[in-house]
């Protein structure tokens, strides 16, 4: 018997999301990667005493982003608050966040699951300054501070408690990470730490009310370790319950090495951080004209774009979800059918097939593409008229990748000598010649080896040296064979 049948798993996550500003929540410093370890705090960022914080508006505007896109309430007037804490990488010993009034309220995201689409409530997504980095592995015996990540602006999206596997969690997470990077507010790189995630795991007997005690898991970035920290934090629950134990309200950390969760610290309440309004910042107040303006500048949703796809396009379900899943390729795919005669079906898969195949050789993103989207629609032109077939297609595109993008389809066929024979009487000549040299073959197809064909419709390309049209090459080979 499963453990499934006698307990129920609950998952909520907090996810922070790096917003795309290049400036810091209350100050001006900089927010770029990578820069010399306190070289982007000033002395806002680190709350020197008569210094203030000043709002920054594009901020509140990608927050607001992020609600319209999840169907969220947008709570036009929001607090700030300081959440008191100690430790090393928060200089100012609290943190500029929101609890009571967030920015964003109650919203929801839809995932597919084996038992169908499944809704995912989200509580509320608030706006928060980032703490520093505490550096463990930098020194032999001490550990370093990099302040530069302090005051980035974050939005934490808090979901309910409606996963009830690691699977969902993941899924819900990916859904996410695609979103926001859909909608432009960040851009989710998980190694970076812009997109990182805490997972709030519990265990109750099954049918229960009541939540169990839940343990949290900090700072995961990357879908696979969520997935296994989830994973193992159910089965340590699952043994310490089924033993006849309680489990211990806490932090837990992943350690990925060890594939295994490790206690940090107790787990604070809201109440420990002593919230209170920020004395420095009065309440953000977003009038109606601001949020109408932001949703009149809001992309097509992937929802409702991938509908579209399936729709005009004529992609199946699955093809077109994947498109819609990253914007520069759904927005390339748009832009090629556009410029081609080639059927959309033709477009994706040599999209997600042939050129994605060429982008993660050179291991560069869609944005670094030497073919444009115009470059791609005239060669799949010219499999779609006959002019070249898909086999040489693909020696056109590594040429036209090798040269990046200075030579188009056209100019490489011409030089190349490379289109396709579709003259009739030239085939049939050449097939007759085929049939005549391999009288075996012929009998052996005569007497109903039909693979044989295969062999035949091989000679033929390689005697037009793949120029032969290949649905001509079959039809006359049958014609020819059966006659």
């Amino acid at each position: 018997m499963s453990y499934l049948d006698r307990w129920d798993v609950v998952i909520g996550l907090e996810v922070h999301t790096q917003l795309n500003t290049q400036s810091k929540l209350f100050s001006g410093s900089s927010t770029a990667y990578g820069a010399q370890p306190n070289t982007q705090a000033n002395a806002v960022d680190i709350a020197l005493p008569g210094v203030l914080p000043v709002m920054n508006k594009h901020a509140a505007e990608l927050a607001i982003r992020f609600g319209l896109a999840v169907g969220a309430k947008i709570n036009q007037r929001s607090v700030f608050e300081r959440k008191n804490y100690f430790y090393p990488d928060s200089p100012k010993a609290y943190q500029i966040s929101q609890f009571i009034t967030p920015i964003v309220g109650e919203g929801s995201l839809s995932i597919e699951t084996e038992a169908g689409t499944k809704v995912i409530g989200i509580t509320r997504a608030h706006l928060e300054e980032d703490a520093g980095k505490s550096l463990h592995d930098a020194f032999n015996d001490r550990t370093g501070i990099d302040l530069n990540r302090v005051c980035t602006p974050l939005i934490e999206i808090v979901s309910e408690p409606d996963m009830s596997s690691a699977e969902e969690a993941v899924a819900y997470l990916r859904k996410l990470h695609s979103l926001v990077r859909y909608i432009g507010i960040s851009d989710g790189n998980m190694q970076e730490g812009s997109f990182r995630c805490d997972a709030n795991v519990s265990l109750k007997p099954k049918g229960q009310k009541e939540l169990g005690t839940r343990t949290e898991l900090k700072n995961i970035n990357s879908f696979r370790f969520v997935e296994r920290a989830i994973e193992f934090e159910i089965e340590r629950q699952l043994d310490i319950l089924e033993d006849g134990g309680e489990v211990v309200q806490e932090t837990r950390l992943y350690d990925a090495d060890k594939d295994e969760t490790r206690s940090m610290r107790s787990k604070e309440e809201a109440h420990d951080y002593r919230y209170f309004p920020d004395p420095d910042l009065p309440p953000m107040v977003i009038d109606d004209a601001t949020v109408e303006h932001i949703k009149v500048q809001m992309p097509e949703l992937p929802e409702a774009r991938q509908q579209r796809f399936e729709q005009e396009y004529e992609l199946s379900a699955s093809d077109a979800a994947k498109l819609v899943g990253d914007r520069a390729f759904a927005d390339y795919f748009e832009a090629t059918c556009e410029a081609s005669d080639a059927p959309p079906k033709l477009v994706n898969n040599w999209l997600m097939a042939e050129l994605s195949a060429q982008l993660n050789k050179d291991d560069i993103t869609l944005a670094d593409c030497p073919i444009s989207s115009d470059a791609l629609a005239l060669l799949l032109t010219r499999i779609h008229d006959n002019t070249i077939s898909g086999k040489i297609a693909k020696d056109v595109l590594s040429v036209m990748w090798q040269a990046e993008g200075k030579q188009n389809a056209d100019e490489i066929i011409e030089a190349k000598g490379l289109k396709q024979i579709t003259d009739t009487g030239a085939i049939e000549g050449m097939v007759k010649t085929i049939i005549s040299e391999n009288p075996d073959q012929v009998q052996q197809y005569l007497d109903g080896e039909q693979k044989v064909l295969g062999y035949f419709v091989g000679l033929a390309m390689k005697a037009s040296q793949g120029k032969a049209n290949p649905k001509q090459v079959n039809e006359i080979l049958r014609k020819l064979l059966n006659s």
